[in-house]
């Protein structure tokens, strides 16, 4: 019988709602002895290729993956989360965006307007807001209330888990500095254009730089 006592403070394993669960083994079938490894199931790996070359996937037991268009439904809901109350915030200080300006300047110097003085400023108070928020959520059970609401969630590639802080940290800077700081567009329709095209796990750049997927909230 083993001593073993599970470190203080430390949550067993079953405790995590979101750990992988390994299926269990089945007996030996008549005339298979004991011991030996029963024949390789057919194949029908819902993610693609799998581990390839007869390793593991490391999806197996775990949800299925997350629709695409689920997945840009709920970053729409926490982006309006997070943006109307920050807006409304920034009015007294003349608003988080220019609508005052007379359009005659060209798209060059609306461009090169876009981020001086105070709206810089919002800029990046803006970027604070939805890193922390999506580190948070993300820590947390693995679903910002976007993800919530449809039934999805954020969980670690090689075994299911919850993101820990720096996977979830790593995530949100990757997902929301290029977009609120640079190149919205064109960073939106990349990963918009990954979660439709990515093999076998349908990553976006967020979910390959902190070794995550998004998967069915069961």
């Amino acid at each position: 019988m083993s001593n073993d006592q599970p470190t203080p403070g430390q949550p067993p394993e079953d405790d995590d709602p979101f750990l992988k669960k390994p299926q269990e083994p089945s007996p030996p079938s008549e005339g298979q002895p004991y011991g030996s490894a029963p024949p390789p199931p057919p194949s029908n790996d819902p993610y693609g290729s799998g581990g390839g070359f007869g390793a593991p996937d490391p999806l197996a037991g775990m949800p299925p993956l997350a629709e695409p268009g689920k997945r840009i439904l709920a970053r729409l809901i926490d982006f309006l989360i997070i943006s109307i109350p920050l807006y409304l915030i920034s009015l007294p200080w003349g608003g988080a965006v220019d609508v005052n300006g007379d359009g005659d300047d060209g798209f060059g110097d609306a461009v090169a307007s876009g981020y001086s003085g105070h709206q810089l400023l919002w800029s990046i108070i803006g970027l604070v807001v939805y890193i922390a928020y999506d580190t948070y959520f993300t820590h947390k059970d693995g679903r910002t209330l976007g993800k919530r609401l449809l039934k999805l969630r954020v969980a670690m590639l090689n075994d299911g888990r919850v993101p820990d802080t720096g996977a979830a940290l790593m995530r949100a800077v990757v997902l929301w500095a290029p977009a609120l700081l640079c190149c919205p567009c064109l960073w939106w329709l990349i990963n918009i254009v990954l979660m439709f095209t990515d093999k076998p796990y349908r990553q976006g750049l967020q979910d390959k730089a902190a070794k995550t997927v998004v998967v069915v909230a069961r």
